[in-house]
């Protein structure tokens, strides 16, 4: 008789490890474009001179970040004089976080956590670099997230225009944005863009036979034979696709694997996949609030608790209400507001009427904002 049930000691992972988020597969498809253009712009770099800067936009979950953390690791394993730096600016936006990530990967550690000057570390960076005879190159991911305090301008500045102040030195920077409406050319200081002149490569959305290519591969590499049939394989990929990130039907298999071991499968079935999307489809909620600040933390959920089922929250009216909590001017509020937008939590939209109005709708239910902040 044929066995059915999965015992307790058996998976149906080959190789779990394919389904984590940051997994960076060895055989990375349909972006064979991006790549050899990325490889343009850093080969001066390999030559000693410094990489052209550039700027890498898409969507979340085009295969920016990939294409990226591959071609650095192919550096790595080429030549010790190309020193390739990848920030994640949800995590580190400030000036002297990014300069300390830097002075991580040249020196080992962090630099002291207090009592040290952002100069301090510069220069230390800067000797490192120019002892060793290294090129830095430096990229930017989510670079986004340093519009909101004008932190983009000051990192740029500061990396960019190093060598007039260090003879010698040479540093490249790759901007990475994942929100569309986003234009650097208007957001950049003229004295960075004198600088910068970068070259832009477009990561376009994948398609459907795209989507479902990536995923059989995954499917192929991580799971054992027969774990998931054609047609379930199907619904993922159009579940995938209707969250726009592919991060998201990544995350999707591995739940329903992990929902069909718990009962005792050895095979996914639609319920496994259905009641993985209900936690797979706020993997981008969860990730974005990590990032956020105390004081934008308080002001989401001030916004989670004034939603309703109405409509839009109108601007100023959830200010007043807001503000009795935490303290801050409308000027900040709105600040926050908009990178909010920006990050994809909210919408913020513009009602005409007495003058023009600005109307806030939560993305997601405001029990599940709720519940992720707590």
């Amino acid at each position: 008789m044929k066995k059915n049930l999965l015992m307790w000691d058996e998976s149906l992972f080959r190789d779990p490890e394919v389904f984590e988020i940051d997994y960076i597969p060895e055989q990375f498809e349909f972006r064979d474009t991006q790549m050899q253009e990325l490889a343009f712009q850093i080969r001066p770099g390999l030559r000693g001179g410094r990489p052209l800067n550039t700027i890498c936009k898409g969507l979340p979950g085009s295969g920016k970040t990939t294409s990226i953390k591959k071609l650095f690791l192919e550096v790595e394993e080429t030549t010790k004089k190309l020193v390739p730096v990848h920030i994640n600016c949800q995590i580190d936006n400030t000036k002297f976080a990014i300069l300390s990530q830097i002075y991580r990967k040249l020196s080992g550690h962090l630099p002291p956590a207090s009592g040290t000057s952002f100069k301090q570390v510069f220069d230390a960076v800067a000797r490192m670099l120019l002892k060793d005879e290294c090129v830095l190159l430096v990229a930017l991911d989510d670079a986004n997230y340093l519009l909101y305090e004008n932190e983009l301008n000051k990192v740029l500045y500061t990396l960019l225009r190093a060598h007039e102040t260090y003879e010698g030195l040479r540093i490249g920077v790759i901007v990475i944005i994942s929100d569309p409406d986003v234009d650097l050319s208007r957001e950049i200081d003229a004295r960075v863009s004198s600088v910068f002149r970068p070259t832009e490569i477009y990561f376009p959305p994948y398609g459907n036979a795209e989507v479902h290519e990536i995923m059989k591969a995954r499917v192929m590499q991580g799971f054992f034979n027969n774990v998931i049939s054609d047609e379930m394989l199907n619904l993922v990929v159009e579940q995938t696709l209707k969250s726009g990130d592919l991060r998201v039907g990544i995350d999707l298999l591995k739940r329903a694997a992990l929902n069909a071991e718990r009962a005792t499968r050895r095979s996914i079935e639609r319920a496994d996949i259905c009641g993985a999307y209900e936690v797979s489809k706020y993997l981008h909620l969860e990730y974005t609030i990590k990032t956020l600040k105390d004081e934008e933390k308080k002001i989401l959920a001030g916004l989670a608790r004034a939603s309703t089922s109405e409509g839009g929250m109108n601007a100023g009216e959830v200010y007043k209400t807001i503000k009795e909590t935490v303290p801050v001017g409308y000027t900040r509020f709105y600040e926050i507001i908009k990178k909010m937008d920006a990050m994809r939590l909210v919408n913020l939209q513009y009602r005409e009427g007495k003058g023009r109005t600005r109307v806030i709708t939560l993305r997601y239910e405001p029990e599940k904002v709720l519940g992720c902040l707590s």
